[in-house]
């Protein structure tokens, strides 16, 4: 879990205090708040899916006490992922962000922007679930996430995600698959810098494009 002050985290909370529990009430055995903690606070600390959730969860008990009694204990991870899918995610995603922006506001961090596919998901004849996200060094801490469902999408997702962060006067480093011109000036008209890698040099030798302005970028 991040080394975050207990206001930040009350801070997430009252942001995410908005959304609306999809469930039907009389069947609710825990709170939405209870359930929102336990998922951002377990993948903040790590946690690669539900499972590890809840797994991480019960270790931390008397952390998450701190904010909600858990008077019930737990819900099992199928309840956790239930809840998290039937949520407005638009909504969700854009209350997430709009907290991890005024994390960083007004300080230059290192953000490494990186694909990845989620464990457990896919199945039933869909691909698996694939998450470009926004790395924060500084933070430590996933600044945002944008979803595509295969990798060769990140084209298309990496520029979704950096428009919805506060990227002036951070240094933004990505890997191949995000090395194009279009990325590049979208960086730098948002006041940002650039650490690419130049792809079309692999192999031999992979080179670096460093840089804050488009004539250094070199294709």
């Amino acid at each position: 879990m991040p080394n975050l002050p207990s206001s930040a985290i009350s801070r997430l909370l009252e942001q995410l205090s908005v959304l609306e529990d999809p469930r039907q009430q009389a069947k609710v055995l825990y709170p939405l708040p209870e359930i929102l903690l336990l998922g951002l606070a377990g993948s903040l600390a790590g946690a690669d899916d539900v499972v590890e959730m809840v797994r991480w969860a019960k270790l931390n008990a008397d952390f998450l006490r701190r904010y909600y009694p858990y008077a019930r204990g737990f819900p099992s991870h199928d309840t956790v992922s239930d809840v998290f899918n039937a949520l407005n995610a638009k909504l969700f995603s854009e209350l997430f962000i709009r907290w991890t922006n005024s994390l960083s506001a007004g300080e230059a961090d290192l953000l490494n922007i990186d694909g990845k596919t989620s464990r457990r998901s896919g199945g039933n004849g869909q691909n698996p679930l694939h998450l470009v996200s926004a790395w924060a060094n500084q933070q430590n801490l996933v600044l945002g996430q944008e979803a595509t469902d295969q990798k060769s999408n990140e084209i298309t997702a990496i520029p979704a995600l950096l428009r919805k962060l506060d990227i002036e006067g951070c240094l933004i480093t990505i890997d191949a698959m995000g090395t194009q011109k279009a990325i590049a000036k979208q960086i730098v008209e948002a006041g940002g810098d650039y650490l690419l890698l130049n792809s079309r040099d692999i192999p031999p030798k992979p080179s670096m494009m460093l840089g804050s302005s488009l004539t250094e970028l070199l294709f």
